[in-house]
């Protein structure tokens, strides 16, 4: 199967030469064969067989050239009564061509012209098969007109089949053309879509690092007015301020090549891991069996941001569980502190279709998840259950001093 596959990808990538073969073949076995006879003897053939089969060579890359020179050729032949000759049956080739690549004014020119051409011609050389004036006329008619269907008929096959191929050749680049645009579309909400999920990375982590320079200043204020009484509380306090700005730090090291937009930053409290609970209970009043599980605790520190992802994450998860599992579903989260960071899972029983990121406009929630994620250096995998329902994974681990 391989064979044929790299033959027919050959075929495709190399008309030029396998044009050139043809041209070769037939002048192999259909001049060489004949050279001793014909009415103008081996010179005759060869220079009428020539002018006929050499404009093959670059019959797709020329069409209009090498099909205007056949039908030249033999147009020549008719009006100087120069006789056929076996390559003479390029023209069928030459016709096929011009339907399958030549404009549609050119093709229907050049069946109707070797239409006409066979009838004339067999009227002109018809003595060469029995059809001149040796026969009789009650045998002569009856076999011009079966030999002239027979022969008008494989005119018309040939362009046929060539017209076929341009309808087919057609079809194919319509269909890679649609290809092509729907995996730009496609390509264009998935940037979309992370562009859009960026935005709202941007305003909440406004929002904490906002938080961190709030405590800064009223902990060096605080530091400012106890270091001329409390040297110790001020040490203490400027130690607050090295950890918090620390923090703050990593969060803008995050936050840089996020893009934000204009709208204003919301103020309201962000949610982190404690919010879970309620979250899990609001969507328990939907309909849902949800339970939650923890297990260990913090071996590192998470950040803020980190947290809020987390939520996210759960957020996100649930939200697909009410839109695609449909009822009577049972998920469980669990939370797991592990040596190296956080592991989010969300597990659903449900029946429903799960989004697919690959469909145009689905998928977008995953989307927003793996941005936020990697935003901390962690990873997500959404994919279904052996057995049915749908699973989300993420782990983002601890930060690193």
């Amino acid at each position: 199967m391989d064979i044929h596959l790299r033959l027919a990808h050959w075929v495709r990538t190399h008309p030029g030469t396998l044009d050139v073969c043809l041209a070769l073949a037939i002048l192999v076995f259909l001049v060489l064969p004949f050279a001793a006879g014909g009415v103008q003897g081996y010179a005759g053939i060869v220079a009428v067989s020539l002018a006929v089969v050499v404009p093959l060579v670059w019959r797709r890359s020329r069409v209009m050239l090498s099909a205007g020179i056949v039908a030249g050729v033999s147009v020549l032949q008719l009006l100087l009564g120069i006789e056929p000759v076996p390559a003479q049956f390029v023209i069928l080739i030459t016709l096929y061509t011009l339907a399958a690549y030549g404009p549609r004014w050119a093709s229907l020119g050049g069946l109707a012209l070797a239409l006409v051409g066979v009838a004339v011609g067999l009227l002109r050389f018809g003595d060469l098969i029995g059809l001149g004036a040796g026969a009789s006329a009650l045998t002569s008619v009856p076999l011009y007109l079966i030999v002239l269907v027979l022969v008008e008929a494989l005119v018309l096959l040939a362009w046929t089949m060539g017209d076929l191929a341009r309808a087919r050749r057609r079809t194919y680049q319509a269909l890679e053309d649609r290809t092509r645009r729907l995996e730009v579309e496609r390509q264009q909400e998935r940037d979309l879509a992370a562009a859009d999920e960026r935005s709202h990375i941007a305003r909440e982590m406004h929002d904490i690092v906002a938080h961190s320079l709030s405590v800064i200043i009223t902990q060096a204020d605080g530091a400012r007015y106890a270091s001329a009484q409390a040297p110790e509380l001020a040490v203490q306090t400027l130690g607050t301020i090295a950890d918090t700005g620390r923090g703050s730090l990593r969060e803008m090291r995050r936050l840089l090549g996020v893009l934000r937009g204009d709208e204003t930053a919301s103020t309201r409290p962000l949610p982190t891991l404690d919010d879970v609970d309620s979250l899990i209970q609001s969507v328990r009043h939907s309909g849902v069996r949800v339970a939650c599980r923890r297990i260990g605790t913090p071996r590192g520190q998470l950040p803020l941001g980190a947290e809020l992802t987390a939520y996210r994450v759960v957020q996100e998860s649930l939200t697909n569980v009410l839109k695609h599992a449909g009822s009577r579903t049972t998920t469980e989260v669990t939370l797991e502190y592990g040596a190296r960071g956080l592991a989010v899972t969300v597990d659903d029983d449900g029946r429903g279709a799960a989004p697919d990121p690959a469909t145009a406009g689905a998928g977008q929630g995953i989307i927003g998840m793996t941005e936020r994620v990697r935003l901390y250096d962690g990873t997500v995998s959404a994919a279904p259950r052996t057995g049915g329902g749908y699973r989300v994974e993420a782990f983002i681990p601890y930060t690193q001093a």
